[in-house]
């Protein structure tokens, strides 16, 4: 083993690589002392590298509970590295595959040292120093479910890859293989995730932490709407093309899918490196930090603000306004902003905003209420698409109410159904898609419950 060799996978996040070096020493130790099967090593010296092997195997193990990995997790191990370690050559190919250059060599030579820790037998050691249990690791059974770090989709991904890179014939094969998967899904948590939120770290730092788990809702699941749907899928479909596209505001009434449109997108375009940021008002003075962080990376990033409007006494929306555009330094090409907002102008206006006859009232001091109101909507005309979702009537809600129960498998009338829908919605909110599902929901809940 060489790892203080490595040239380009030198470095790791958060110090993953620690259970590497040791390994590394435990293997080192062990040849230096077992050169002719481990009978000149003394049974301290044994007993104190079996000790360490053990260390290592419980964190071998412990990872497969975080990360949900199977199957070989020593190789499972070394291929989380691989994905997740950012460098040049990972950066470089993310979404788009190999680049050209030197570095294609330093990389090479890099995959000849991973080679070895991959093909490294370990039976003659584990069977030299009594740690039979190591076989454990090389064959490992995870248990089935949602693992607290990533969903099941990651988890087949690296499981996958860590397949295929044990079953390599040679560096040159583990290369292609490796270049591959960051043409395809990239590399280090924006290849891993499709939606984030911001954070900070431990030194107060402006961090872009990954959601490991988003409802996994897809476009055609979302009844009706089909107009807006196609509006938001257009420029949606250009941004990740790479052609011209605008912001885009969802605005309407509640409980008409807005929301769940912008996290349809973020799965149906995730494949083609579409990635979706969380935003909440009081982080809008972090925004600059975080586009310093995403700019120079090869996905299409989408700012999202859900439930977006602004009270007279708020001022954030400054900060948004900024960042749109209208500030000193570019925005992004990799860069656009989605919101959802019941309100079209985002921000509270009164009728004293708009009083024109000369009268200020008691309560207002402004002089220049054309300005004011300018103000106001100047958030708003930055975004170059506006989508309304209005409240179904009441065929259209029938209508939404038959297909979810039609998808869950309801086994009620459909004059019985809409009976009960229809006494739901004048208690739970109203004619809405939201009050539709959750009267499906409490449907398919009491029934599954006799």
């Amino acid at each position: 083993m060489r790892k203080r060799e490595l040239m380009v996978y030198r470095t790791f996040p958060d110090g993953r690589d620690g259970l590497l070096s040791r390994m590394e020493d435990i293997v080192e130790e062990y040849g230096k002392h077992a050169g002719d099967g481990g009978n000149t090593a003394g049974s301290s010296v044994r007993e104190r590298l079996a000790g360490q092997l053990y260390g290592c195997i419980h964190e071998l193990i412990t990872q497969a509970g975080t990360y949900g990995f199977h199957g070989n997790l020593w190789h499972c191990y070394l291929t989380h590295l691989l994905v997740t370690g950012e460098n040049g050559y990972s950066r470089g190919c993310e979404m788009r595959g190999g680049i050209q250059g030197t570095i294609n060599q330093a990389v090479l030579h890099d995959m000849e040292i991973f080679r070895e820790f991959f093909t490294y037998d370990f039976s003659l050691l584990g069977r030299s120093l009594g740690v039979g249990e190591f076989a454990l690791i090389e064959h490992y059974e995870g248990s089935s479910g949602e693992t607290g770090v990533y969903n099941a989709r990651i988890c087949q991904c690296i499981c996958g890859l860590a397949r295929e890179l044990g079953q390599c014939a040679d560096a040159g094969e583990m290369k292609d293989i490796l270049t591959e998967f960051y043409g395809k899904y990239g590399v280090g948590k924006f290849g891993l995730y499709k939606c984030f939120r911001i954070g900070r770290g431990g030194g107060g730092e402006v961090t872009v932490e990954p959601i490991p788990r988003i409802t996994h809702v897809r476009l055609d699941d979302l009844v009706g709407y089909e107009l807006q749907k196609k509006k938001l899928t257009d420029n949606t479909e250009a941004f990740v093309a790479g052609r011209r596209a605008n912001n885009c505001l969802l605005f309407g009434d509640a409980g008409t899918g807005k929301s769940s449109c912008v996290k349809a997108i973020a799965n149906e375009y995730y494949d083609r490196g579409l990635r979706v940021i969380e935003v909440y008002k009081h982080q809008f003075q972090d925004l600059n930090e975080v586009i310093a962080q995403i700019k120079g990376r090869n996905y299409k990033f989408i700012i999202f603000m859900d439930d977006l409007s602004f009270e007279d006494f708020e001022i954030e929306y400054k900060y948004l306004k900024a960042v749109i555009e209208g500030g000193l330094e570019k925005k992004p090409s990799n860069l656009l902003i989605y919101a959802t907002s019941n309100r079209r102008h985002l921000i509270r206006e009164n009728y004293g905003d708009k009083t024109e006859d000369g009268h200020v009232p008691e309560v207002r001091q402004d002089m220049h209420t054309s300005d004011t109101v300018q103000e106001k909507l100047s958030l708003a005309y930055r975004f170059g698409v506006t989508i309304y979702f209005g409240t179904p009537d009441k065929k259209q809600f029938q209508a939404i109410v038959g297909t979810l129960a039609d998808r869950q498998g309801v086994a009620m009338s459909r004059e019985e159904l809409l009976l009960e829908a229809n006494k739901w919605e004048l208690s739970h909110g109203g004619l809405s898609g939201r009050t539709a599902q959750q009267f499906i929901d409490y449907v398919t809940g009491s029934r599954e419950g006799t």
